[in-house]
């Protein structure tokens, strides 16, 4: 079985790499690590990187980069893709592939932290003030929630955490309660990833400063009851995606058995707002919507085009 230590990063491509990298780190505190070719490395605090972004291509997600446990390595993960039928590709020092739903995903080596103590006891010259604590998860849309949920848990070794009954499953790697989640919809599409910050004062301090750069809350502030973590999701059209920042995730105990959840408004969130239709939409259409305030205004979004999705 393939053996995931925890999300190592998340490749986006970008219409301008210049202009996307500045965005990132001046909105989001993440500080670039280098720039090789067309792809440059920011990373969150002390981690070698958790974002690449690729000036190539059409904006959007382009791979999820998981890091294999010690005690796996890449041969063993390349036979247990073989075993499964998998193709891949193995260049880079990493195994490249996708998955059911063409969400590409790299699996890398184990990698010895050069220096093991804690954030707060190290030195730095480069570090801003506000910034990431890690990148926590991934969350997809599928169209086969069962399919997705036996490649990544047959395949990939993750584990499931929680199922929130015919909508999704969360998957979990270590004591986070989840780095991945699976969500049935209509359609395929990333949906966001998510950087942990340190609590709901610094949540505060993030959600201020990102309304000065011209973003907005898709949906929150919120409490999900299902992985009990604080959060607000923030809408990325560059991309087309959305970013979930969040804190006071559930930590799983070793012997954690999944559990099924109802698929109602308090499963969702605690305190009890769903998030509007545009949600789980990328179009240009549903981004006015929420910009202008249309939603809040009473005014019915029009139905998803199948050429849109």
């Amino acid at each position: 079985m393939i053996e995931i230590r925890r999300i190592d990063h998340v490749a986006l491509r970008v219409a301008n790499l210049d202009e996307a990298e500045q965005r990132w780190a001046i909105q989001f505190g993440l500080t670039e690590v280098e720039r090789v070719g067309h792809h440059a490395f920011l990373r969150c605090a002390y981690e070698p990187y958790s974002l690449q972004l690729v000036g190539a291509g059409v904006p959007g997600h382009d791979h999820t980069g998981w890091e294999l446990r010690r005690s796996c390595t890449l041969e063993h993960a390349a036979d247990q893709l073989d075993h499964h039928g998998v193709d891949y590709e193995h260049h880079d020092g990493a195994l490249h592939f996708a998955d059911p739903d063409g969400y590409g995903v790299e699996l890398m080596p184990y990698r010895e932290e050069g220096d093991r103590r804690p954030p707060v006891a190290r030195s730095t010259e480069t570090l801003p003030g506000m910034h990431p604590r890690k990148l926590g998860h991934v969350n997809v849309l599928t169209t086969d929630l069962d399919r997705a949920t036996a490649f990544y848990t047959d395949v990939l070794g993750m584990r499931i955490s929680d199922r929130l009954l015919g909508a999704g499953n969360w998957l979990s790697i270590n004591s986070d309660h989840h780095s991945m989640a699976l969500v049935q919809h209509d359609y395929d599409h990333f949906h966001h990833f998510a950087f942990e910050y340190v609590d709901w004062g610094e949540l505060r301090v993030v959600f201020d400063h990102l309304g000065q750069h011209g973003r907005w809350l898709v949906w929150g502030p919120l409490r999900h009851a299902l992985a009990q973590n604080l959060c607000g999701y923030v809408r990325i059209p560059d991309e087309q995606l959305i970013v979930e920042c969040y804190c006071d995730m559930e930590q799983l105990e070793p012997d954690h058995e999944p559990r099924d959840w109802d698929d109602t408004p308090h499963s969702s969130n605690v305190w009890g707002i769903l998030p509007p239709r545009s949600y789980f939409r990328f179009d240009e259409e549903a981004v006015r919507y929420e910009r202008d305030g249309l939603l809040a205004k009473g005014e019915q979004l029009p139905p998803l085009t199948h050429q849109e999705a």
